[in-house]
């Protein structure tokens, strides 16, 4: 069983037995799907595609894809206060629901997943309407969040059985792919799920950050990022580590009422038009203390960074490197009053990490929230 599991031993090409392709979607639960839509449209830049409910015949939820170049959001609310999704809503806010991994037998992925622990959200199955067979299996992770295995390769439809094509005009904000997603798990329980994922889902352990690298004077967390086996999915795993006061983990795990992932990380390709823009939308990012610009040049010395950093330190940005090159990344407020999930920004010039020389100074930004909020 998984929770029997010890140590994580390195991934092979054997062991990488679910070969995913991408990640398909990210599917929210909402209080309110068109709202949630009408936001990520409007400050994302994301374009609305498909719609499922009533008026196509779907009686429980309201549902919207959008699409912003690879990156592919899914935002559903019920109808009724009784349904799934509304007894979600009511004890998380929107939150993250399913992370839906691209496969290409989904009955392959859900036994190999099942027969080395994994718990079963729904066996393989198949959607059927006129433009041909949607196949998907699921299995449970951290919280309430669910691993859906997708297999479109038979469908051509807009996005799924139900789904219907609608017209929308965007005005792109530069965001292209999914980077990373976090999680964030209660203590003592990352080892458990970097152990999930090795075993379960064949990914290999890429980084781990101790307490000792993510802390500041009051607090403090532990992460491990898993990688599958080509590196396009990519899972940090976090957890709360002994502090003074409250960390942001905790915090989060206080109002999400359980696991769940924390945010999303977005690619651009230019992260200073991107972050000008999506400023100018109304989106509101962390500011670090001014003391990590005025230190910021000498830093970076020996780094060849492109871009102007008279912009970087008007628009918040941080910069990390290593020796394969550098990145360039920044952290939204939370998206909702709840103070859970949030987004992240990134890009990437060579470098592979995850801003590690930048946590610090993170960390300090949202320990300043929390004293707004009261929670630190």
């Amino acid at each position: 069983m998984v929770d029997q599991m010890i140590e994580a031993p390195a991934v092979t090409q054997e062991s990488d037995h679910l070969q995913i392709k991408s990640i398909d979607h990210v599917h929210w639960w909402v209080g309110n799907a068109k709202q949630a839509m009408y936001y990520w449209w409007q400050a994302f830049g994301f374009k609305p595609v498909a719609y499922s409910g009533l008026e196509t015949g779907n009686r429980r939820f309201a549902s919207y894809v959008l699409q912003s170049d690879n990156i592919r959001f899914v935002l559903s609310s019920a109808y009724r206060p009784t349904d799934e999704i509304s007894a979600h809503h009511m004890l998380h806010g929107d939150g993250v629901k399913m992370i839906s991994l691209e496969v290409e037998d989904v009955a392959q992925a859900y036994q190999a997943t099942v027969s080395r622990g994994a718990m079963s959200a729904w066996e393989p199955r198949e959607e059927r309407d006129e433009y041909g067979v949607y196949r998907t299996s699921a299995i449970r992770t951290y919280g309430e969040v669910l691993h859906v295995f997708v297999d479109r390769s038979d469908y051509q439809g807009v996005f799924a059985p139900s789904y219907k094509a609608i017209q929308f005009e965007a005005k792109p904000t530069g965001l292209v792919a999914i980077d990373h997603m976090v999680g964030n798990v209660e203590l003592g329980k990352m080892n458990y799920w970097v152990n999930f994922y090795n075993r379960v889902m064949g990914f290999r352990l890429l980084q781990g950050f101790s307490d000792d690298q993510i802390s500041t004077e009051y607090s403090a967390l532990m992460s491990k990022v898993m990688s599958n086996g080509n590196g396009r999915v990519k899972f940090p795993i976090n957890e709360p580590a002994e502090g003074k006061k409250k960390s942001q983990i905790e915090e989060y795990l206080d109002y999400y009422m359980t696991p769940g992932v924390q945010h999303v990380a977005m690619i651009t390709k230019d992260i200073i038009a991107t972050v000008r823009e999506l400023k100018n939308r109304g989106v509101e990012f962390l500011r670090v203390p001014e003391t990590y610009y005025d230190v910021l040049p000498d830093r970076l010395k020996e780094v060849n960074v492109k871009e102007d950093l008279a912009a970087i330190r008007e628009l918040g940005i941080l910069v990390d490197y290593d020796d394969e090159g550098y990145l360039l990344q920044i952290f939204s407020r939370p998206l909702q009053d709840r103070p859970t999930a949030f987004i992240e920004v990134i890009q990437r010039h060579g470098a592979r990490g995850f801003g590690a020389g930048n946590f610090k100074a993170l960390f300090e930004a949202l320990e300043l929230e929390q004293e707004r909020r009261g929670n630190l």
